[in-house]
């Protein structure tokens, strides 16, 4: 059995109750040698779009053929499908509920199969509230332990899959409108505005009827200013520094976001 894979976990469990250990026993019932890997277990319950941000974020930092297993998963027990998606670079295991629609904007996917075949699961009797641990987590240690994915399910179109898309941006030529797209423990405004898009520009952000200038580092305003920036993730964000950006200028997810070109 290949133990080389790394498996990742992604939830809105958190870490008071037993979910997230549970999850990781299912795993090791398959193969205890797994490497697992948390990228996070604090998105806020039920939100989709924060998962899809994390997910986008933290893909390309992981080795090829790491299995990605994400379960935010509102639609537990109903209709929704669960689906495992095949990359170039790696893998996705969870809900078809457009928690992995980032990573596909960015990384076009080879297959996709509906994860139909039992024998893969923890149980044919599912639990109608926990697919992380019938299904995802196992399902995700048969694939990082060398399953190949048609061997987990019917195969599917990609165009069917369920899509949480963010607002087109809008391009004129002083102007980028945007929209928030994710907000950090540390009340950054993450918008969906490519940093590449102000490199070497003298730019600002408009909030409403806020103007909030763009800046290199937190530093270059004083303690409790809001400034805008190019987080590490790559993206236009919006922070006060040593401060929180959500609860002082009262901004949530998708509200509309512009940026500003001066001229020179």
């Amino acid at each position: 059995m290949n133990s080389n894979r790394i498996l990742t976990l992604t939830s809105d469990f958190g870490f008071s109750d037993v979910y997230v250990g549970v999850m990781k026993g299912a795993i090791a019932q398959v193969n205890p040698n797994l490497t697992i890997i948390d990228i996070t277990h604090e998105i806020p319950p039920q939100n989709l779009a924060a998962a899809r941000f994390c997910l986008l974020d933290a893909y390309g930092y992981f080795p090829d053929g790491t299995v990605h297993v994400a379960v935010v998963d509102p639609g537990v027990g109903s209709n929704r499908r669960a689906i495992a998606i095949e990359f170039e670079h790696g893998f996705l295991v969870g809900p078809d509920n457009g928690i992995f629609s980032g990573v596909l904007s960015q990384s076009p996917a080879i297959a996709v199969v509906e994860l139909t075949h039992s024998q893969y699961w923890r149980t044919p009797q599912l639990s109608k509230t926990f697919h992380g641990r019938d299904i995802f987590a196992p399902v995700g240690a048969h694939l990082a332990s060398g399953v190949p994915l048609r061997e987990l399910g019917k195969t599917i179109d990609l165009a069917t899959l369920l899509q949480l898309d963010l607002p087109q941006l809008i391009y004129t030529p002083t102007k980028i409108i945007g929209c928030i797209q994710y907000i950090d423990r540390f009340g950054n405004l993450v918008t969906n505005i490519p940093g590449s898009d102000v490199e070497n520009q003298t730019w600002t952000v408009r909030l409403g009827e806020r103007i909030v200038p763009g800046c290199q580092t937190y530093s270059n305003v004083s303690p409790e200013e809001a400034l805008a920036l190019v987080g590490s993730h790559g993206w236009v964000e919006i922070a006060i520094n040593c401060g929180n950006a959500q609860l002082q200028l009262q901004q949530h997810w998708g509200d509309r976001v512009e940026v500003v070109i001066s001229e020179r």
